[in-house]
């Protein structure tokens, strides 16, 4: 049995009792009913509901909660009179009638403060509580401009048929449900059933009043639903414009993380490290497994799911030559003795921050001397560009500027550059790029690129800021076919990768205690695997 459900349970369909007769009026989203039978008859209703015991105590209010107010409070600032909603999202089919694992679009998770796989359906709303000009009624002008509220579906009662019947809702389907008033003190939002959304979004719409806005490709029924409001509100020019502003500054609200947001990334980083200790304890059985890629990433994926969410993306393990290939997920190739294995991992906590970290590994545990001279080229310029994030008025494109340099340089002593390295660091020269063709640094939070809706002026473009958290991974990349490169570098890969955050004294690699020079990379592959 899956306790996941199907987009026709999610239409409202339960399991009928019926008797042996076939219906060859059924729709297809009724026979995916046809396996099994449920009592319907009053006498059962009345016994299944019957003497349970007490449910235990509700959750306890959630720490975010003491942040998730002035998170709101913020955005809604930039959007007086106007209605904003942000939904959770639903379930997605993965096969039939089982679904994928869900998650939270960011935005809602970010405002609403709930991690996990919590509320699948769920819409976070804020209303108006003032005009367009940010006046209330009375013609004060409040320090709240928006209400919010949860609207989801709360647990019913045991003696309803929604406890034993419905696999998307029931008890014995998905375990218990918070209750509203569970829900409203753990996240400390005022919360409404769901069934009551629709006619909360009509509230006062229409030309010259209530405008809204929903974030764009959260939830295509609730998207649909909010145009159908608009639409029989009078409300008819394209709204696209106006959504989009919103996702805009929704994912910049998230360029300045909060105290409890840096610490959750801290919490990630230390589940990541403990990944990569099992990593290193597995590569043995990689080595003589014949898809020893796939041993790197389900290593690695095992701690993540028992210490956290499970991934915050999708591992690349890539061995040999295939660390070349920058968004290598296949994992299906083998690893072996003399090889570097790049490792690009993170785990995703439960409030579904996530770290991202990579490191380029020695299968054999230790490096050979070619090997180490391109690490230690990588790691050159991981620290210039630490170093650069440091510097009072840097701006986010100078990070890469700096680890640039410093990739050029070496390229340059190499004899691999057609031009001298200050020529290809011009903007008409960029030849280093064939070997370096990504950028240095991302925004990382409760998206592993996190903030990407953000205007470029806010993002390439910004001074660096306290609570600013994002990455540096500089790499090389030498393919094995690569004609341009001396036959020696032939099939190497290394990308060094670490999270840093930035604070009133500069900036703070948050994940310095994960081994990265090449005698602390080694000693950390002798001390896994001797135990």
């Amino acid at each position: 049995m899956n306790s996941q459900t199907s987009s026709a349970r999610r239409a409202g369909a339960t399991e009928h009792s019926s008797n042996t007769s076939t219906h060859t009026d059924q729709s297809l989203a009724e026979r995916g009913n046809n396996r099994s039978r449920q009592p319907k008859n009053a006498a059962f209703r009345t016994f299944i509901g019957e003497d349970w015991g007490e449910r235990p105590q509700g959750p306890a209010r959630m720490r975010v909660a003491d942040f998730t107010p002035q998170r709101r409070r913020k955005l809604a600032q930039l959007f007086p009179g106007e209605r904003l909603v942000f939904p959770a999202g639903d379930l997605q089919v993965r096969s039939n009638d089982t679904d994928y694992r869900f998650r939270a679009h960011s935005a809602f998770a970010h405002l609403a403060g709930l991690g996990g796989e919590l509320e699948p359906g769920a819409v976070l709303v804020l209303h108006p509580l003032t005009d367009a000009s940010g006046k209330a009624a009375d013609g004060s002008v409040p320090e709240e401009t928006h209400e919010a509220v949860l609207y989801f579906h709360p647990r019913t009662s045991r003696s309803s048929e929604e406890f034993y019947a419905d696999s998307r809702h029931g008890e014995f389907w998905v375990g218990a449900r918070l209750s509203a008033e569970e829900m409203s003190h753990a996240t400390g939002i005022k919360v409404s059933h769901i069934d009551g959304l629709r006619d909360a979004l009509a509230k006062d719409v229409g030309q010259g009043s209530v405008q809204l806005r929903v974030i764009p490709q959260s939830d295509a029924q609730i998207e649909a639903l909010v145009n159908e409001v608009r639409q029989q509100n009078g409300v008819t020019q394209h709204q696209s414009e106006a959504d989009d502003r919103l996702a805009e500054a929704a994912s910049e609200l998230r360029l300045i993380k909060d105290e409890w947001e840096i610490e959750e990334m801290r919490h990630a980083v230390d589940v990541t490290y403990s990944g990569f200790d099992e990593i290193i304890k597995a590569l043995p059985r990689a080595v003589g497994h014949w898809r020893g890629e796939r041993v790197v990433e389900g290593a690695f994926f095992a701690k993540a799911r028992e210490e956290g969410n499970g991934l915050g993306y999708d591992t690349i393990a890539a061995s040999g030559n295939h660390a070349n290939t920058l968004h290598w997920i296949d994992n299906d190739g083998p690893v072996r003795e003399g090889d570097l294995i790049l490792v690009d991992a993170g785990a995703e906590v439960d409030s579904l921050y996530t770290a991202d970290i990579t490191r380029t590994i020695p299968v054999n545990g230790k490096f050979n001397e070619t090997q180490r001279e391109v690490y230690e080229a990588v790691l050159e310029a991981c620290e210039a560009a630490l170093t650069q994030a440091s510097v009072p008025g840097t701006r986010f494109r100078d990070v890469h500027d700096a680890a640039m340099k410093v990739i050029a340089k070496h390229l340059e002593q190499w004899g691999i550059l057609p031009v001298s390295a200050e020529e290809s660091l011009a903007e008409d020269g960029q030849y280093h790029r064939r070997w370096m063709p990504h950028g240095t640094s991302h925004h990382l939070g409760i998206d592993v690129h996190d903030c990407a809706q953000a205007k470029r002026e806010l993002y390439d473009g910004a001074v660096l800021e306290p609570g600013m958290v994002f990455t540096i991974e500089p790499g090389l990349y030498f393919r094995a076919d690569d004609l341009k490169v001396p036959e020696r570098f032939r099939g190497i890969g290394v990308r060094i990768e670490d999270d840093v955050v930035i604070t009133e004294h500069g900036a703070e690699r948050i994940s310095e205690n994960i081994p990265r020079t090449v005698e602390d990379v080694e000693a950390w592959i002798e001390r896994v695997q001797r135990g």
